[in-house]
């Protein structure tokens, strides 16, 4: 049956609200820079993985490991540990961005179940056929750039389960490809596992007002009262044109709950919730919610409206409480 729930996991009790909320499968990352969330105080040791997979496995639910990020010529060795140790424990899937890895991983245990990571920014079904020919690919992430009926001609032409993202934070660059930090620190985040380092983040008041910096470029400044989100370039305001603004992106959350009928009657396989970094008071939220309106959707897709109490809870959750269905629905095309 499609449109299983995956959720995020930054830490052991995220993993267990969202279980206990109704998810299908969570996703979490070791404790290093082969998972694309690697802030401080996120991610998982061995000792915390096994009690994680544990729970998830007592409850007949799933595991899933992000080794999302890209290995190179010095440091290869990380990235292979981290999948016989992902193997040793027993993951349920591992979600995998580079081929060499993908190689190894295939060579190595092809028993392990592969999944694309959104991190290998495939928008095509041949990028993801591909994947599956060369490296038996099961399921792939799906860049968040595309249209329904993009996504449509994607699941018509492969094999591969296609997990969707549902609700979290947008980004609005094709994810696996985004160099915008490492313009200002100089690492990438598809190496050095997360945009915005924390070392490089810097905070200041000042009497214009609380400032943010990354690396000493000034991304906004606050003023009294007014909500502060954590620094990245793209979510930043400048100076352009005589105007302040937020040039690139502006703060909200992508929010596809009105379009689970749709998602269903495509066969989408799984329903992705964007968030490791967050609290595990907004995981079990989140989780619920969406438990409640797939289970609805499942029951009966034709009768199916989104609770306005499901929608009010989101907003509050969301970037700017605002939402958007992002590049899913383009009306003017």
């Amino acid at each position: 049956m499609p449109l299983d729930l995956v959720c995020p996991a930054g830490n052991l009790a995220s993993l267990k609200v969202a279980i206990d909320h109704g998810a299908d499968a969570v996703y979490l990352g070791f404790r290093d820079n082969t998972n694309a969330r690697a802030f401080p105080g996120l991610n998982f040791d061995d000792a915390q993985a096994a009690e994680g997979l544990r729970y998830a496995h007592d409850r007949g639910r799933r595991v899933l490991l992000a080794l999302n990020t890209y290995p190179q010529t010095g440091n290869w060795k990380r990235w292979t540990g981290a999948v016989d140790r992902a193997a040793d424990l027993g993951m349920d899937a591992l979600i995998l961005a580079d081929a060499g890895l993908m190689r190894y991983a295939a060579g190595k245990y092809p028993q392990l179940r592969l999944h694309l990571s959104v991190q290998g920014s495939a928008t095509s079904y041949e990028a993801i056929n591909f994947y599956r020919e060369r490296y038996g690919i099961e399921r792939a992430v799906l860049p968040r750039v595309l249209s329904l009926p993009q996504v449509e001609n994607v699941v018509r032409h492969t094999a591969v389960e296609i997990e969707l993202f549902g609700f979290g934070g947008l980004c609005v660059m094709v994810e696996g490809r985004c160099l915008l930090s490492s313009y200002c620190t100089g690492e990438s985040p598809n190496t050095a596992g997360v945009c915005s380092p924390a070392k490089a983040v810097r905070w200041t008041d000042t009497p214009a007002g609380l400032e943010s910096r990354l690396n000493g470029v000034l991304l906004d400044r606050y003023g009294k009262g007014e909500k502060a989100g954590y620094p990245t370039l793209c979510k930043g305001r400048f100076a352009v044109g005589g105007e302040t603004y937020y040039a690139l992106e502006e703060p909200t959350s992508l929010n596809t709950i009105d379009l689970l009928p749709d998602m269903l009657r495509l066969g989408i396989a799984a329903i992705k919730i964007e968030g490791r970094q967050r609290s595990p008071a907004y995981v079990a939220q989140v989780t619920q919610v969406w438990r409640a309106a797939i289970d609805a959707v499942k029951r009966d897709a034709g009768s199916y409206t989104p609770s306005p109490a499901w929608q009010a809870t989101l907003d509050k959750l969301s970037e700017g409480q605002t939402h958007t269905l992002g590049a899913y629905h383009r009306p003017w095309k």
